[in-house]
Formats: C-alpha cells, structure tokens, sequence
C-alpha cells in the first residue's frame, strides 16, 4: 500500500468503497471530485458505468495533498 499523508484537517481518512470518474485507469490517486463514496461493494458495483468512465474501487481518503487538493489513493478495482 502507498503511504498515504494524512490530512490535518480530516478525521476521516479511512478505506472506502467508491465509484471512481477516470479515463485512465492506470493512476493510483485522484482528486476528491472525481470519487464518490458509497456504504458497500454492491452499491459501488451497481453504480459504476464503463461506458460513462465509472468504475467500482476500494479507496483510501480523503488526504491533503502538498499542492492543498484533497485526493483518495487507489487500493482495489472492483471489477
């Protein structure tokens, strides 16, 4: 696993099930617009859409990044 920062201002970084927006599926972070948390795996399964670049992942954030972006770090692809 990546060492992930963790954010100062964020009690909440932890692992997460999500639904991420990405056309490229090689990056191992991304900026907190483009990750939408959900309660389970089902859920992130049955939002994703390949064709509208949404795809299910296991995710680790939201940390603060040194450029002040908040980004979730990429543990797991779903699908």
């Amino acid at each position: 696993m990546p060492m992930i920062p963790k954010d100062p201002d964020s009690t909440l970084v932890k692992r997460q099930f999500a639904v991420v927006y990405t056309k490229k599926r090689g990056r191992k972070r991304f900026p907190e617009n483009c990750v939408e948390t959900v309660t389970s795996k089902e859920e992130a399964l049955d939002k994703s859409d390949s064709d509208s670049a949404k795809y299910p992942a296991i995710v680790v954030g939201p940390s603060r990044s040194s450029e002040g972006i908040r980004l979730f770090y990429l543990l797991e692809w779903l699908d």
